[in-house]
């Protein structure tokens, strides 16, 4: 028997990716410019957890506005074509038949599904939405569920390169265990990640990998030179 197998959760999926690999990205990148710079953990632990704190405060808001951003626009296009249908419903009937057009139908067979369609005004309007303006109804509930999973993400990935600081006494030292400690989640959150979303596994993780430690050394390397 054959089975389609295709990712349904990839709002989840996305907010999560955007969150975790900011996450580990970011505070990892902080801490290593810093460890160039200062010599007691302690800074660089106090200046770590702030930033994962504003982090996840920003990073979920983000998500939140842009949640509330995508449902708003979605019932503005709704209202106004249910405006249409109603004022216009001609025209709407012709842009029926456009679509179907695009697909090989004949004339006859355009006009009867635009026929039939136009007689449930709900439907209708629904097709319109999603094969005209190529608009899938949002979930209600996005907005919230983005802003708590970006900023959770970001939470649990901020802590992981900042943990190493916890069990050594200098910041060379926090360094060496945050990067081998990052670059092992890295990898891992970015070969999962591939192979969720369908892409080549060990590709993904090599390319995930080599963004956070770029940019690590980057702040590393600015910290230095300023300091």
């Amino acid at each position: 028997m054959h089975q389609e197998e295709h990712l349904k959760s990839s709002d989840f999926i996305t907010d999560m990716v955007i969150g975790m690999s900011d996450g580990l990205t970011v505070p990892f990148a902080l801490a290593a410019g810093l460890s160039g710079a200062v010599s007691s953990n302690n800074i660089i632990l106090t200046a770590g957890i702030a930033e994962i704190v504003a982090g996840c405060i920003a990073m979920g808001l983000g998500g939140y506005l842009a949640g509330k951003t995508e449902l708003e626009h979605y019932e503005s296009e709704l209202k106004r074509e249910y405006t249409e249908v109603e004022t216009v419903p001609e025209k709407e009937m012709e842009e029926v038949k456009e679509i179907f057009a695009e697909y090989g139908l004949s004339a006859a067979a355009q006009a009867l599904i635009a026929s039939e369609l136009s007689k449930d005004k709900t439907k209708w309007v629904n097709f319109m939405m999603k094969f005209e303006l190529g608009l899938e109804a949002p979930n209600p509930n996005r907005a919230r569920q983005s802003a708590l999973t970006i900023g959770a993400s970001y939470f649990v990935g901020g802590l992981l390169p900042l943990s190493a600081y916890l069990f050594t006494d200098t910041p060379q030292r926090g360094l060496i265990g945050s990067t081998v400690l990052t670059i092992i989640c890295l990898f891992v959150f970015g070969y999962f990640k591939s192979k969720v979303t369908g892409q080549p596994p060990v590709q993904g993780a090599l390319k995930v990998t080599m963004i956070g430690i770029l940019a690590a050394a980057a702040a590393f390397g600015i910290a230095k030179l300023v300091a």
